[in-house]
């Protein structure tokens, strides 16, 4: 049997025959407790902790989908780097043709 209070003072169901120095054990743990309750009964800081677990998942995949966006960014200047290069070395071979070019032009 397991029923809460003492032999001198028992829990009862009634609230008028409750004695008001008996305390029921709270169903959160030492510590924990909030006294702040929502609608549903259910304290705020679980309530909180567990939406937080609920939203790790999408925090991850928000956190991946930033990283992948810096990588690809990251990506497309180095190709517009490499491109930007690879041109000014053809413009500069064509300015060497085109004074060589003219030197021969000026020299017969």
């Amino acid at each position: 049997m397991n029923v809460l209070g003492t032999i001198d003072r028992p829990t009862t169901h009634d609230p008028k025959k409750q004695d008001p120095t008996m305390h029921r054990p709270a169903a959160e743990p030492f510590g924990s407790e909030v006294l702040s309750r929502n609608t549903s009964g259910v304290p705020t800081a679980r309530q909180n902790r567990n939406r937080d677990m609920q939203l790790i998942p999408e925090a991850l995949a928000r956190a991946h989908m930033n990283e992948r966006l810096r990588e690809a960014e990251s990506e497309r200047r180095a190709v517009r780097l490499a491109t930007a290069r690879r041109m000014q070395r053809r413009a500069e071979r064509a300015s060497m043709r085109a004074r060589r070019a003219l030197a021969m032009a000026v020299m017969h």
